[in-house]
């Protein structure tokens, strides 16, 4: 039978090779759990920190995916690929020498906030289709600039012709794009050869559980030991505890009146202390946004 019990939040260290699609799918089969997803997908190249949601968690995803991320890239200077890192075919090649003062330098055109054009090779949708699809039958289109924002870029490593890049970025970012423009303002083309989300927001690969171990876990009906309460997806957020009259009105879809200004979102707790929804601030008011049903309502 499904489990249909469980409600939180899953911190993976994704090897490099599957997609993220295949640790969600393994997890459904090995912890039968109907409800699985993801909170932003890693490319099958990449590895580090992929947050799960199972059950009503799923609910809670774009909190994850909206936080910032952190990455350890190592761009491979000199050699440019069709895809931007190290599964494509290389299109060009440059021998030139380049020194780490004058990467260094061009970093800076980096930092803060700018407009990147994503890759051919990603899941973008143009025209009801899937840019990786057009690249693949050798179909280029003009593709907008995003405006993205590069809180951290770092070298913290030098071995040419490969630099090690420590990111920090806002979601919808894409490491290989940035790869692949540091490798054009250098003049001699660059291409990702290795990434690794180091993390997602609090989610770090410090906590993660690797996909080998949570594998064993499943096999032996011990995964419940990794998972983390839903409410971590929350954690940057205002909390409340709520009486139990203000809980019902939650539950029932009303709005609460708010003690001082109401904005954002907060996370609302039961007086057990339990977490059940989560509100959005209406001024004067606390409004439900999502509200979940606890094991002690089942």
């Amino acid at each position: 039978m499904p489990d249909s019990s469980v409600f939180a939040l899953l911190n993976i260290h994704k090897p490099s090779g599957p997609t993220s699609h295949d640790i969600v799918a393994a997890v459904r089969r090995g912890t039968r759990i109907k409800k699985v997803g993801h909170a932003g997908t890693l490319d099958p190249m990449a590895a580090g920190v992929l947050v799960l949601c199972l059950g009503p968690a799923t609910r809670l995803s774009e909190y994850v995916m909206e936080s910032p991320k952190t990455y350890l890239a190592r761009v491979h200077l000199g050699v440019e690929t069709d895809t931007y890192d190290a599964d494509g075919s290389i299109v060009a090649e440059n021998p030139a020498l380049v020194s780490r003062e004058t990467v260094e330098a061009a970093l800076a055109a980096f930092r803060g906030e700018i407009d990147q054009i994503p890759p051919m090779y990603s899941a973008i949708q143009h025209g009801g289709q899937r840019l990786y699809d057009l690249a693949r039958a050798g179909i280029e289109v003009e593709r907008e600039a995003r405006r993205v924002t590069i809180f951290a870029l770092d070298l913290i490593a030098w071995e040419p012709p490969v630099v090690m890049l420590r990111v920090k970025c806002s979601p919808g970012t894409y490491i290989r794009s940035l790869a692949h423009d540091l490798g054009q303002m250098l003049g001699v083309g660059a291409h990702l050869a290795a990434l690794e989300r180091s993390a997602s927001g609090r989610f770090t690969v410090d906590n993660a559980v690797r996909w080998v171990d949570f594998q064993a876990a499943m096999q032996a009906g011990t995964w419940r030991a990794y998972l983390l309460p839903p409410d971590l997806a929350l954690a940057d957020t205002p909390s409340m505890v709520l009486d139990a009259e203000q809980a019902q009105h939650i539950r029932q879809g009303q709005m609460i009146p708010a003690n001082t200004a109401a904005v954002g979102v907060a996370r609302a707790y039961d007086p057990d202390g339990q977490f059940f929804a989560v509100l959005e601030g209406r001024g004067l008011y606390w409004k439900p946004q999502k509200v979940f049903i606890t094991g002690s309502q089942l």
